[in-house]
């Protein structure tokens, strides 16, 4: 079964379709991204239920210049698609991207997802997903949106999740970073060690075409790449192998051996012994 990694936070604007693009991509890129002309699909796919389409039109112009290295699709309006994620065939991992805003009732009784087609869109994801990614930009404004994602949406449902920090920029020194920190590890939160950093490469990459993988061989481009293939490698979507067990029969052979020599050492001692 696919691993459904869903993007969550009431607020918009904090960078959720980049980080389920990004995240897809680099995940692509570690767990090869199939070969289509065998009909091997893609291992990753990357979902979009979000109605106003951005991350449709960015996945449209990196395939008007190159190959997308994941499948990509457009499915707010597809309950029963969305409701079995999990069970896509050949599939490892799904990034969800969803709205950019919540309709959370006031009444604590209520429903917080609220009403309509896209409070449906999401529950029928949530229903099936791995875990959740929170992203939160270090500025106070997101601090209570990102509470009530949190408390009344992602924990409720017993969901896995980690609040990432996205979009710092360096240049404006470390203070918000760590009072965005402080916050949420005062909430009891767990938190992303990553934080994903401001550049412009990510706010120009939908109109030049590109997904992180994609970008130039320069120092800048390469800083950008680090920031997510940290971040999947910590929430662990690239999968460390165990190590090879060694065969039964060289176990068996070993303890053998090993029992053979302590028999000749007692052997020895006692004799050593007798003789003395």
């Amino acid at each position: 079964m696919a691993h459904v990694h869903v993007i969550l936070n009431q607020k918009g604007g904090v960078g959720k379709s980049t980080l389920a693009v990004n995240l897809a991509a680099v995940t692509a890129d570690v767990l090869g991204a199939g070969r289509p002309g065998a009909g091997e699909r893609p291992p990753v796919v990357a979902v979009s239920i979000d109605p106003q389409g951005s991350a449709v039109w960015w996945s449209e112009r990196v395939c008007s210049k190159s190959d997308l290295p994941f499948d990509f699709v457009q499915a707010h309006d597809d309950l029963a698609g969305l409701a079995a994620l999990s069970r896509i065939p050949s599939v490892q991992h799904v990034f969800v991207d969803t709205p950019g805003w919540l309709d959370l009732a006031d009444d604590d009784g209520a429903d917080p997802l609220g009403r309509g087609p896209a409070a449906d869109a999401l529950r029928a994801v949530l229903s099936n997903a791995t875990d959740v990614v929170v992203p939160i930009e270090p500025e106070p404004l997101g601090f209570q949106p990102t509470q009530r994602t949190i408390e009344r949406v992602v924990k409720p449902r017993g969901l896995p999740f980690r609040v990432v920090v996205n979009n710092w920029d360096p240049r404006d020194g470390t203070a918000d970073l760590e009072q965005t920190r402080a916050f949420v590890e005062g909430q009891g939160w767990p938190l992303a060690r990553t934080a994903v950093r401001h550049y412009k490469l990510h706010t120009r990459a939908s109109a030049d075409g590109l997904v992180v993988t994609q970008y130039g061989a320069n120092r800048v481009a390469l800083q950008a790449r680090e920031d997510f293939f940290r971040l999947a490698l910590e929430v662990g979507l690239a999968a460390i192998p165990k190590p090879a067990r060694k065969p039964r029969a060289q176990k068996t052979a070993k303890t053998g051996t090993t029992a053979k020599t302590a028999k000749t050492a007692k052997t020895a001692k006692t004799a050593k012994k007798v003789n003395a």
